[in-house]
């Protein structure tokens, strides 16, 4: 079918602008308070009262290109082409001592490795995400069941199928949070992807989107003290799609920052390489990862884990 017929087709169907990422309901975050950027300076020093874990849920290997700017002068000085780049999924633990536990993403579900047909990312969507490139490491549902406390709710860095996938192993009611303008984001691509994310999502309450508002400095575009004790930040980083959010825990070992997939990859971090075609928004994602390049860069004690590796 020529291009010009597909988009004629399109537009009688509705579909001009693809659809969006979710059909699941979205409602304000009545957690957290809204503050200045800059007031998370004031103990980002200090440790803080959050105990961190990161699981690796799922060991994985994707397209180079997603995760890195192959065209990046310094990409191709490094020789890097496309090709497989190994990665991992995460879900990260937070332990507060008298808000629980949460989890930033979610791994994966304990489906996907014993039932992939009746998982919530199956059919053509896991066939696209090469299921045979995945290692199942730790789904979130059996590490759930060894927790001596209750799953309080999931903080979530975006909506992308890999970092829900293990959505449907938290226990319906679960709470979820998640940036501005996610789950309504229209993409050709959620055509195929919508199912998937609500199935994900079903049984679980209407999104909580995080109450950001523009920044006044610009050191990011908007944060918001999820706890209200300046333990744990939800910082608003727009470009991988337009809700991502990166999380700065200051944990009892000191500051972590939670990147998501503002950064995939060491490589790209180490080398001020910003990610490919996997981002939604390049020129947002590019601005987006140096304000947390020169976070990290003015205050070296924030250790940094990435998307998706070590």
């Amino acid at each position: 079918m020529k291009s010009s017929l597909l988009a004629l087709c399109l537009s009688v169907m509705g579909f001009t602008t693809g659809c969006a990422t979710s059909s699941h309901g979205v409602q304000r975050s009545a957690l957290g308070v809204t503050r200045p950027a800059d007031a998370l300076l004031a103990q980002l020093d200090v440790p803080g009262p959050v105990e961190l874990e990161t699981v690796t849920s799922c060991d994985w290997a994707v397209d180079r290109s997603g995760l890195i700017n192959l065209d990046h002068p310094t990409a191709k000085a490094a020789h890097l082409e496309d090709g497989d780049e190994p990665v991992q999924v995460f879900f990260h633990a937070l332990r507060h001592p008298t808000r629980g536990l949460y989890i930033v993403d979610t791994g994966v579900e304990t489906a996907l490795r014993d039932a992939p047909d009746r998982s919530a990312m199956r059919g053509i969507v896991l066939s696209a995400m090469h299921m045979e490139k995945m290692k199942v490491l730790a789904p979130l549902g059996e590490w759930l069941a060894k927790q001596p406390q209750p799953l309080s709710g999931v903080f979530l860095t975006h909506l992308h199928p890999d970092h829900i996938s293990g959505m449907a192993d938290a226990p319906a009611g679960t709470p979820v949070f998640t940036g501005p303008g996610e789950a309504g984001s229209r993409a050709f691509v959620n055509l195929l992807v919508q199912g998937v994310t609500d199935r994900a999502l079903e049984g679980k309450p209407a999104l909580s989107e995080w109450n950001y508002t523009a920044d006044p400095k610009g050191l990011f575009d908007g944060a918001v003290d999820v706890f209200g004790d300046a333990s744990v930040w939800a910082l608003w980083v727009p470009g991988h799609t337009p809700g991502s959010t990166a999380y700065l825990v200051r944990s009892t070992k000191g500051p972590v920052l939670l990147l998501g997939d503002a950064s995939h990859t060491r490589w790209g971090w180490e080398h001020d390489v910003e990610p490919g075609s996997f981002t939604q928004d390049g020129p947002r994602g590019l601005e987006s990862f140096r304000k947390l390049r020169a976070f990290v860069a003015a205050h070296p004690e924030v250790e940094v884990r990435f998307g998706h590796q070590h």
